[in-house]
C-alpha cells in the first residue's frame, strides 16, 4: 500500500509543470528607453474609467525604470492633431504615433471590466485590464491581460442580526462609490512585476549602480 502511495504521490509530483516563461526576445532586441502610454480604450460603461486607469499607469512604469511621457501632454497633444478618442487612437499606426513623440514603445492599455454587481450582503468590484506594448515600427514586443476583484467581507462578532445590518450597510456604500483605483493599482503592478513582466529599464539599472 505504501509503495503505491508512493507512486501515486510521485505520478503527481511529474504533472506539475512550471509556468512557461514568456518569450521576452521582441522586447530585448527592441531596448526600449521611453514609454509612451496612449489614452485607454473603454469597454466599460463607465465614463470617468479611461481617466482613472491613466493616471495609475506612469509611477510603476517609472519605477521599473522608463522615462515615461506624461500622459496628461500625451493626450494634450493628441487632440491637438484631432485624436480624441482612445479607440482612434489605438487605430493609428503606431510609427505615426512614435514619429508624433519620439517614442521606443506604445503601451496599449483596454478597460474590459470596471464595474460593481450588486447582491444585497455584498458587492463584486471588478477590474479588467488588457495591456499591450509594441515597438516604434509595430511590432508586438510585450501583452497581458489582468482581472482583480474585491468583495467587501464583514467580520463583525457580534449578533446575526448585527452582521447583517453591517453587510448590508457596507455593500451599499462600495455599490454607491465603489473604490477601484486600489484595484487597478494592483494589476498595473502584478503585470510590470510579475512572472510574465518585461525587464527592468536601463535608469533603474544606472540608480542601483549609483546606490552600489
Amino acid at each position: 500500500m505504501k509503495l503505491v502511495s508512493v507512486l501515486f504521490l510521485a505520478l503527481l509530483a511529474g504533472c506539475v509543470t512550471e509556468p512557461v516563461k514568456r518569450d521576452m526576445s521582441a522586447f530585448i532586441a527592441t531596448a526600449p528607453r521611453s514609454i509612451l502610454v496612449v489614452p485607454t480604450v473603454n469597454r466599460s460603461l463607465d465614463v470617468d474609467a479611461p481617466n482613472y486607469v491613466l493616471t495609475t499607469l506612469p509611477i510603476p512604469l517609472a519605477e521599473k525604470g522608463y522615462y515615461v511621457f506624461p500622459v496628461n501632454t500625451t493626450k494634450f497633444v493628441l487632440e491637438q492633431e484631432g485624436y480624441y478618442e482612445g479607440d482612434r487612437i489605438h487605430q493609428l499606426p503606431p510609427e505615426t504615433l512614435a514619429k508624433l513623440f519620439d517614442a521606443d514603445a506604445i503601451l496599449y492599455v483596454t478597460i474590459n471590466r470596471w464595474d460593481a454587481q450588486y447582491a444585497v450582503l455584498s458587492t463584486q468590484v471588478t477590474v479588467e485590464l488588457d495591456y499591450r506594448m509594441v515597438s516604434r515600427d509595430g511590432t508586438e514586443i510585450w501583452k497581458e491581460n489582468k482581472r482583480m476583484v474585491y468583495a467587501p467581507q464583514n467580520n463583525s462578532s457580534g449578533s446575526p442580526l448585527a452582521g447583517l445590518i453591517a453587510s448590508m450597510i457596507s455593500a451599499a456604500i462600495t455599490r454607491a462609490a465603489p473604490n477601484y483605483l486600489p484595484l487597478a493599482q494592483q494589476a498595473n503592478y502584478q503585470v510590470f512585476y510579475g512572472p510574465q513582466a518585461f525587464p527592468d529599464g536601463p535608469y533603474k539599472i544606472k540608480e542601483e549602480k549609483k546606490a552600489r
